[in-house]
Order: structure tokens, then sequence, then C-alpha cells
């Protein structure tokens, strides 16, 4: 008879950005991860090989997709924990294909809830949503100050979105993150499961290999590097609150050993007021850490693009004692010499 595989804290899309940097540091203090994902996204391959380098047999990988209802079922029975990451991340994909964003997204989280749901003791949960739940932002009149937009409020200027922000759903994938949003916090609700949401702003840090769709701190930086030209989707002086994501890997943690406590509410995580930038002033920023300015292509806005989000973590720094550390200003500089001496193809 086969031994059962021992438990762990199971990171669906673990391979990804924020996937892999949380189970590195699970894994650096001592608990087995298991990392599930389909290696579908440029990068995450390496992420989980440098993963099993720097961890053994304590990182654990399950090279499956989110909709694989039998490779789910059998990782979610071994779960201690869940973070919840595997998602279709991309407004632009998902306009052009919205079958699979909703398949990805909502399907799959809402399958996952069904697989937690089943168990006897089921397992603490946080969830990734996203401040595109919010839209466009409705009601937050905005006005243009030299090289940001900024509400022309300045309540919302100088704290930014609270969760009582009325949801928005503009996209495809806003739609189907806002669904799974509301899945997970009346899963809790009415089932009892201890399940968390996050509502996630602009993440960024090492292990990030960012496109023109997703990850744009690290697409700047990496293609200042390579010496391409820069699309800019508007004017450039869109604003948002980034997040270095050891900061981010600090809250996750927190949500989940707390869960039972925090269940069936929703949290907005980012840099906040203090991390806010536009994509103008990065571009500012990439010049002086490179000695030179990188070209740029202005192009029409996209679909579902906000021209200013800034996230209220107030009630997240409330709950937990929570607060992000690293400047955004210092924690660019990291991630430009950690791309550098990573030697990351152009």
């Amino acid at each position: 008879m086969t031994a059962a595989r021992p438990a762990g804290v199971l990171i669906t899309g673990g391979a990804g950005f924020l996937g892999a940097n949380l189970a590195d540091r699970l894994a650096g203090q001592g608990r087995r991860v298991i990392v599930y994902d389909n290696l579908c996204r440029p990068g995450v391959a390496a992420n989980l090989a440098w993963l099993r380098s720097r961890h053994g047999d304590l990182v654990e990988a399950v090279v499956a997709d989110i909709r694989d209802g039998a490779a789910l079922d059998a990782a979610v029975a071994r779960a201690e924990g869940i973070c919840h990451l595997a998602a279709q991340v991309a407004v632009t994909t998902s306009v052009v294909d919205p079958v699979t964003d909703f398949e990805v997204n909502l399907r799959g989280t809402f399958r996952l809830l069904e697989a937690i749901r089943a168990l006897p003791k089921p397992p603490p949960l946080v969830f990734a949503s996203t401040n595109k739940v919010y839209g466009r932002l409705a009601g937050v009149a905005l006005e243009r100050r030299g090289a940001r937009w900024l509400p022309a409020d300045p309540a919302p200027r100088a704290l930014g979105i609270d969760e009582a922000q009325p949801l928005d759903l503009h996209s495809p994938y806003g739609c189907s993150k806002g669904a799974a949003d509301q899945y997970v916090l009346d899963y809790a609700r009415i089932y009892g499961l201890p399940a968390v949401v996050l509502r996630m702003s602009c993440l960024y840090g090492p292990r990030q290999f960012g496109t023109e769709d997703q990850g744009w701190v690290a697409h700047f930086l990496l293609s200042a590097k390579a010496g391409r030209t820069l699309a800019i989707f508007g004017d450039g002086a869109q604003v948002r609150d980034v997040l270095h994501v050891d900061d981010a890997v600090e809250a996750w943690l927190l949500g989940l050993s707390d869960a039972a406590r925090l269940a069936g509410q929703p949290f907005n995580l980012g840099g906040g007021p203090g991390n806010a930038i536009s994509l103008l002033d990065l571009i500012e920023r990439i010049s002086a850490l490179r000695g030179e300015t990188p070209s740029l292509d202005f192009r029409p806005s996209r679909p579902g693009d906000q021209l200013w989000y800034v996230s209220d973590t107030r009630r997240f720094q409330a709950a937990t004692g929570w607060s992000p550390r690293i400047a955004a200003e210092d924690g660019v500089t990291r991630l430009h010499r950690w791309l550098a001496g990573e030697g990351v193809p152009a």
C-alpha cells in the first residue's frame, strides 16, 4: 500500500510571483508547502526549481490546473491552510477570452470552496481578490496634478479607498474575480468556513517577471534593461499604491494564522497613500537608476483601467497590527538590483 503523502500549506498558483515568495517564507520556517500550479506562465517553472533547490522535500509540487477537480480535491484534503492565488490575472486577456477567465477565476474558486466545505474540519483559506472589484470608482472625482491623477476630495486623497466603496465590476476579469470574492465571503457566512478575502493592489519585488498586462513595475524595469520601448496606455499619470512582496507575505501569513477570527471579511491590501506612484513617477525613478530615460510609446487607455486607485489599509492594520515597511523608492531600487544580479534574460 502506498503511504499517504504528508499534509502542508496548500498554495494554488504557488509557483507564481507571490506564491513563490509565500512558499519560500513558509518553508524557511520549516513548514511543508504544497505548490499547486499548472506552470503555464513564463518564469514560474524557474520559480519552482528555485524553491526546490532551497528547501528540498519541504516543497512538494503538484503540477495541475485549478480546473482539475480530482487533483484539487486530493490536494485540499491534505491542506493545513490554503492560500488561493491561482487565477487568470490580466484584464486584457479576459476581454479576448472571457470563457477561460470565467472557468479559472470563478468556477475554479467555486470548486475549491466546495472541496474545502466537504472536509470534516475545513482549513483556513485566504483568497487573493483585487482592487478591480471597485471598477472605475464612480463618484470619486479626479483631477490631474503634475504627473498624477488625484481625487479632488482631500479625504480619499489622504486615506485611499476603504472597503465601504461599492463594488462595480468592470471587464470579464473584474466580474470573475468580484464574483469569486463574494462567494468566498458568503461561504464563510453560510457554511462557517474560516475564509478571508484580501483585495490586492499592485505588488512588486523579487521573482516577478512582469508583462505588459500584469506586474507593471517589473515589466517597466525589465523593458528598460532590455532597451525596449515602453508602451504607456493613457497619459501615464495613472496612480497605484505599490506594495513590496515582503510586506505582502507578512500580511498573508497574518491572515492565514488568524483566519478564524477574520473570517467573512474583505480587507484592502496595498502600499497605501505613502506608497502611491504614477507610471510617470516610476519612469522617472528608472531613469535615475539607469542614468537614461526609456523611450515611451503612448497609446489609448484600455478597458477597465483606473486613473487612480490607492488602498486604505487601516481596517487590516486595526485587525492585525500589520503595516507596510518598505517604501516604494527603496523597494524599486531593490528590485532593480535583483533583476540585474539574477541575470534575468531580456
